[in-house]
């Protein structure tokens, strides 16, 4: 998509001598910083101001070298192996399928006089991708310049990292082809490693993690894993827990390799007990936050379970577990004591209100209880879909970070990760709008419980006398309850009239996960999972709405309220409260309580209403036709 009749003539011609004369090593002598995208910056300038006094050729020559250097660097992928540095809904930066052949040709005639190793390297790169038929000979030169670029920390993260990288993956692409240039960079690579130092930070982890990707490194097997638990070490007694960590971590890695499991497990204790140490430290430093230390004492504790149960014993790695586990459950406590209450200006629902009394004033028992049951269409799952995205990407310094959801007790119950605002959603980015929606799910029950239900409810029971015996017949006349759970749905639903909301909730829930299970069933779907004795078990109500065939019988929307209320931890998640014990007198009262007796009894009613009302469309057509 790039814009070439606005920068130059397509037609126009030019030659290695427009390359000699262009200034382009001027232009990049004049950066201060290094890397492809101060070069592309840096070459894009002076090709604008070429072509605006006239020199059109040196002008395009530019154009074609910013361009090559513009592209991001994908050094793992074999086909696509240069992205777009910018992706908006309508266009994008340059890609290499965006390079005319005669370009490739003119590339081919400067590469050589390219004695820039970066400017080189992306040049033979781009050749070799782009050439038909492809020549071994410009890869060849590719893997040369990028394997020349310095094995330091500060070119390593100016694309040096993605270079080497590169270098790599081309030269396992080529095998033979590549001669023992594959050798060559393992041993400059594991040179470089012995060299560094404390005071060059990640640097060793980093040419750990590049040879352990690419395989190399398998006779230096035990010498880098000794380096790295120096390091780490060093870093630990400093009390620079996040490098220590890291180094311990991959340390235990290299070992494993190594076919050192007594070692391997000593560093994954070391990484544990840096969580610990990062967790003390929070809650004792000038800005404690008892709610950070919780996630690292966690996290701790996840590490530790990372460790062979054969090897815990000697370890005293349970016993560690518990203590670790009263630590959290204490920051739990404390970060929830800790925590404010942010409020929002106050949102008038009296004009809510008149309309829900309104809506079952006056009217017979049959038109009341479907006026009720209508006063809320129910959540769109769609909507709340395009509203978070939205929202999401106009504040997105709110989107990238993450954040912990926390029971009445402290304990993290759930996560949702940062956005990573890419064109494309990633799965994470899916796991955060999830989480956003049954967020903005709770703010919309709040509105409809306290505005419409609640008030509508007064007007009902003042109005109308409705006995247990009406609302087991309904259950009984609705296609969707199950017919040996009749008396159990209609005395849960009488219960909620009678606002017995914890009767209610109590016995409606598990019934419900119930009429899920029976209606997936009959859908043909799998219901049950063998465990490794070959014991059938029932899957439970987060299985069941998980399943593809959920929508297929429920709809879009009426799955995702039946996630989002009953087994989701980012919102009130009632079926697994009410399984554990966990709901109090309170809980069972609460908005998100009424607003599920409510909408189970929407289910079951417009289920026989929508029911009844179809067989009598059937009769009068038929006596019609008689």
């Amino acid at each position: 998509m790039t814009d070439d009749e606005h920068r130059y003539p397509i037609e126009l011609q030019i030659s290695i001598n427009d390359f000699v004369n262009c200034g382009w090593k001027d232009a990049l002598e004049k950066t201060t910083r290094n890397g492809y995208s101060a070069m592309w910056q840096a070459l894009s300038n002076a090709a604008r101001i070429a072509t605006e006094t006239g020199r059109a050729e040196q002008g395009k020559v530019l154009w074609l070298l910013a361009d090559a250097c513009s592209m991001m660097l994908a050094p793992l992928s074999q086909n696509e192996p240069f992205k777009p540095f910018a992706v908006l809904r309508d266009k994008r930066s340059v890609i290499a399928d965006d390079f005319h052949e005669s370009d490739i040709t003119f590339l081919k005639e400067i590469v050589d006089a390219a004695d820039d190793n970066l400017l080189k390297a992306r040049l033979a790169d781009l050749i070799w991708l782009k050439g038909k038929p492809r020549d071994v000979a410009f890869a060849i030169k590719a893997i040369d310049a990028y394997r020349s670029i310095p094995l330091d920390a500060e070119t390593w993260i100016s694309d040096g990292k993605e270079c080497w990288q590169r270098a790599l993956a081309l030269a396992q692409m080529l095998g033979n082809g590549a001669g023992v240039r594959l050798q060559e960079m393992e041993v400059s690579i594991l040179n470089a490693f012995d060299d560094t130092a404390a005071v060059n930070g990640f640097f060793a982890l980093w040419l750990a993690d590049l040879l352990k990707a690419n395989r190399l490194g398998r006779a230096s097997l035990a010498l880098v894993a000794n380096k790295l638990e120096l390091l780490a070490i060093g870093f630990n007694s400093d009390l620079e827990l996040n490098k220590a960590r890291s180094y311990f971590s991959a340390a235990a890695n290299w070992f494993k390799l190594a076919s050192d499991e007594d070692k391997s497990v000593a560093m994954t204790v070391q990484v544990a007990e840096c969580w610990v140490k990062e967790a003390v430290s929070r809650i004792s430093s000038s800005d404690s936050s008892h709610a950070v230390a919780a996630s690292f004492y966690e996290n701790a504790i996840q590490t530790y379970r990372q460790i062979p149960r054969a090897r815990r014993v000697a370890l005293r790695v349970d016993e560690r577990i518990e203590q670790l586990r009263v630590q959290l459950s204490n920051s739990g406590q404390q970060s929830l004591e800790s925590m404010g209450v942010i409020r929002s200006p106050g949102v008038d629902i009296s004009e809510l209100i008149k309309v829900a009394r309104d809506a079952v004033t006056n009217k017979s028992t049959m038109e009341a209880l479907q006026a009720f049951t209508n006063l809320h269409r129910g959540a769109s799952a769609d909507e709340l879909r395009q509203e978070v995205i939205q929202r999401m990407r106009k504040s997105p310094l709110q989107a990238l970070f993450a954040s912990s959801t926390l029971s009445r007790d402290g304990r993290v119950i759930a996560k949702r990760p940062g956005m990573s605002l890419s064109g494309e959603l990633t799965e994470a980015d899916e796991i955060a709008i999830r989480a956003e929606m049954i967020r903005d799910h709770g703010i919309l029950m709040s509105i409809v419980v306290q505005g419409y239900l609640l008030p509508a409810l007064d007007i009902l029971v003042l109005e109308h006398r409705l006995s247990e015996a009406a609302f087991i017949d309904l259950a009984f006349q609705s296609p969707i309850v199950p017919k040996d759970r009749v008396g159990l749905i209609g005395k849960a639903l009488f219960a909620g009239y009678e606002r017995d909301f914890i009767t209610a909730l109590h016995i409606l829930i598990p019934q419900i996960e119930h009429m899920v299970r029976v209606h997936l069933k009959n859908s043909g779907a799998q219901t049950t999972n063998l465990d490794i004795n070959g014991i059938e078990n029932e899957n439970g109500m987060s299985t069941l709405m998980d399943h593809p065939n959920a929508e297929k019988v429920f709809g879009k929307n009426i799955t995702f309220e039946l996630r989002a209320l009953f087994c989701d931890a980012s919102g009130p998640n009632l079926r697994n409260e009410l399984a554990h014990g966990l709901l109090t007198e309170d809980n069972c009262n609460s908005i998100p309580a009424i607003y599920s007796w409510w909408f189970a009894l929407k289910l079951v009613f417009l289920a026989w209403w929508n029911t009844a009302h179809k067989a009598k469309e059937s009769n009068v057509g038929a006596g019609g036709a008689a």
